[in-house]
């Protein structure tokens, strides 16, 4: 029967096989601040998933602020809100719940499945206005909000809004994490149902094939000569301080050294005073992106407040090799010294000596970035959705959920169902083809 009849369709498999739910066509509500064309590892991974989401039939309503510019007419499969600019990034929007609008549509048409990416007042009306409807609810774990706090002032609030994310995500029926790292220490803070759900990379798009000798000679550099490239917000929160020194000591070890920083943010000026001789290429998307990755031959990625860090499979797709310190994707991904080299957490004397020896063997370094390569032919975004769909389908599944003592509404039971154990996470495979 179909689980907007009132039960679930479950189909036993072989007895060799564990049981799992039978993959049918889910409707799903995606509720996110942030979404392409803004440029930020959320809204790109985002759009990614509801892709694959809909290719494999599933129908996705998009639930997010219209965006800057006032032209964002959205689509038949998008629930526009109103917005404000979040301060320090006036190039998005947090979204204000339109709380009749939403509690009308999930009513008419109700979501199988109500799917949180981000935590502001938007995700935190999408979560109660779910619950008082008895859908279910999963979320996403993406930015460390507690972490950039002190970044911007108010490190006197890291532990309320700590307090806040926590409390939020333990109202879902699972949270999703990208590292195995990133769960063990939320575990620790009480946050609870953690499931570690990796993400993908376009090898398509990011390619050493699209190394452009024309574009490094607008930048200053020849064949032979270092690029570091660094690919992000040019904020605070990104620690790149520690980024100044390591270029300056690879100028010291190898003098025709280049630096391109892809992206914009408040410190632009500022590190353009401290850095004249480097290439400022402003943001950068899709092929144009693609491009400039492909020809650097140095990633150099000095954030410690990621939760993962888009940019660093990216790199090493392009055949960068990458410098970060031992923290998100670059611990997860790389190999020291093999497909990439890591630094101590916050050893910005260890980064910026790495940085150097990169810059005066070149050979090495571009033989690290081919190993990279390979290491990211491994990072399949089919296998990635499939872990998603996997989590969605078990979340509705799920019995004896209490909700959160703040809810005022009880959701009502949840149908009891032959539990179905989720497939295993399957370690990233470091080997190379």
């Amino acid at each position: 029967m179909d689980a907007r009849a009132g039960t679930i369709d479950f189909r036993w498999a072989t007895a060799a096989e564990p049981p799992r739910p039978a993959r049918r066509r889910l409707r799903l509500a995606v509720v996110t601040e942030t979404y392409p064309p803004e440029v930020n590892g959320v809204a790109v991974t985002l759009a990614r998933v509801v892709a694959g989401l809909r290719e494999r039939g599933h129908e996705v309503q998009l639930v997010r602020p219209r965006q800057a510019g006032g032209a964002d007419a959205g689509d038949a499969d998008t629930l526009l809100t109103r917005g404000l600019p979040i301060p320090g990034y006036p190039d998005l929007r947090m979204g204000l719940p339109g709380l009749r609008s939403l509690r009308q549509a999930w009513a008419r048409q109700r979501p199988d499945l109500v799917h949180i990416a981000t935590e502001g007042p938007l995700g935190f009306w999408a979560l109660r206005t779910a619950r008082s409807l008895g859908l279910p609810v999963t979320s996403d774990f993406r930015t460390n909000f507690h972490r950039y706090s002190a970044h911007y002032g108010i490190g006197w609030l890291q532990r309320p809004i700590a307090g806040y994310l926590r409390h939020f995500h333990n109202a879902t029926r699972c949270t999703m994490v990208p590292t195995a790292k990133l769960r063990d220490e939320l575990q620790a803070q009480g946050f609870e149902r953690l499931v570690v759900v990796g993400r993908g990379v376009d090898t398509t798009l990011f390619d050493p094939a699209r190394r452009s000798d024309d574009l490094r000679r607008r930048w200053g550099a020849g064949a032979d000569d270092p690029v570091a490239i660094y690919v992000g917000r040019l904020a605070a929160e990104k620690n790149l301080d520690a980024l100044v020194p390591a270029y300056e000591a690879m100028v010291a070890a190898r003098p025709s050294t280049r630096l391109v920083f892809v992206g914009d943010g408040p410190l632009r000026e500022t590190l353009r005073a401290r850095c004249p001789q480097a290439v400022f290429a402003g943001p950068c998307r899709g092929e144009a992106l693609a491009a400039a990755y492909a020809s650097g031959d140095i990633f150099l990625f000095p954030s410690v407040t990621e939760t993962y860090g888009n940019v660093t499979p990216e790199a090493m797709a392009s055949g960068l090799a990458v410098l970060a310190f031992e923290h998100a994707a670059a611990a997860e991904l790389i190999t020291h010294r093999h497909n990439g080299c890591l630094a101590p957490m916050v050893d910005v004397a260890d980064f910026v000596a790495q940085a150097a020896a990169l810059a005066s063997h070149l050979p090495r370094a571009r033989a690290i970035g081919r190993a990279a390569r390979r290491t990211a032919l491994d990072l399949d975004w089919e296998r990635i959705v499939d872990e998603i769909e996997v989590q969605f389908y078990t979340a509705m599944l799920k019995v004896g959920f209490a909700p959160p003592p703040w809810e005022r509404l009880d959701p009502g039971p949840v149908p009891r169902v032959p539990l179905v154990p989720t497939t295993p996470v399957q370690p990233r495979s470091r080997s190379f083809q």
